[in-house]
């Protein structure tokens, strides 16, 4: 894709809904992030993008919540989400929600053009080639299903995370198999999700590295659930509060510090 140029590029973010509920702080990396590349970032009321309710066959749910949402980011340049399920759902499936319908499905093309994972429009389309954050230590990465496999997300993260000055990334093995959380899956198949994610934990020990990062917070709390269970010290942020500087901030599943340490 061409290079952003002219005017700033006016950006709805889409927070999400778990981001907004669990850990908000992932929206205001995402926020400087964008802000940092050149964007005018504005965060309008917001709901669910459906998700849930369209991989549990509930269409008639989805639909009035997708349209909920194109009435709210249709005006924007582009609409970005800290989430590559989330910007999946908004890109990939609102066109099939609505197909057949074609007033509908016009604005569902539409804004599923402008659409993108927040690590992946920073580089595809803002072309951000580097960040200025320095931190001494070691990560690994875990690729999430739908941001890996819907939006082809995997050297985005990658390399900006290079160019955080001091950062190494210690690649576990099978960074790119599911973590067992699959939103409704680990609710419907809990016993298949638990023998999932205690093998990714498995992988993501055997690193060495003490944070674990990734592009989805669904993700990155199924994880942390079950590393906190096997009582291993690793802590899980997002990948945006690392390259936005803010990745010292209490980690997932961590109460805030008090004090003055």
């Amino acid at each position: 894709m061409a290079e952003v140029t002219g005017p700033r590029p006016r950006v709805g973010l889409f927070v999400t809904c778990l981001v907004d509920l669990i850990r908000p702080k992932i929206g205001f990396a995402a926020a400087k992030l964008l802000e940092d590349a050149g964007c005018t970032v504005e965060v309008p009321s917001q709901s669910c993008c459906g998700q849930p309710a369209y991989n549990s066959g509930d269409r008639a749910t989805t639909r009035q919540m997708a349209e909920r949402v194109i009435a709210t980011f249709e005006s924007y340049d582009y609409v970005v989400a800290p989430s590559g399920s989330c910007a999946g759902m908004i890109k990939l499936h609102y066109p099939e929600l609505f197909a057949g319908d074609a007033g509908w499905q016009r604005r569902a093309d539409a804004l599923g053009a402008r659409t993108f994972e927040l690590v992946s429009f920073l580089v595809d389309v803002m072309k951000v080639e580097r960040v200025n954050v320095i931190y001494e230590g070691t990560v690994t990465y875990h690729d999430s299903c739908s941001g890996l496999r819907e939006l082809g997300i995997r050297e985005q993260p990658r390399k900006l995370l290079g160019s955080v000055a001091g950062l190494t990334v210690a690649e576990m093995k099978d960074a790119d198999v599911c973590c067992g959380f699959g939103g409704t899956f680990c609710v419907k198949y809990p016993e298949i999700s638990n023998a999932i994610v205690e093998k990714k934990a498995e992988n993501i020990v055997a690193t060495g590295a003490p944070m674990l990062l990734a592009g989805d917070l669904g993700c990155l709390m199924n994880m942390a659930g079950k590393l906190q269970r096997m009582r291993k010290a690793v802590a899980v942020r997002h990948v945006a509060e690392m390259l936005a500087g803010m990745a010292r901030e209490p980690a997932i599943g961590e109460p805030p510090k008090t004090g003055g340490a």
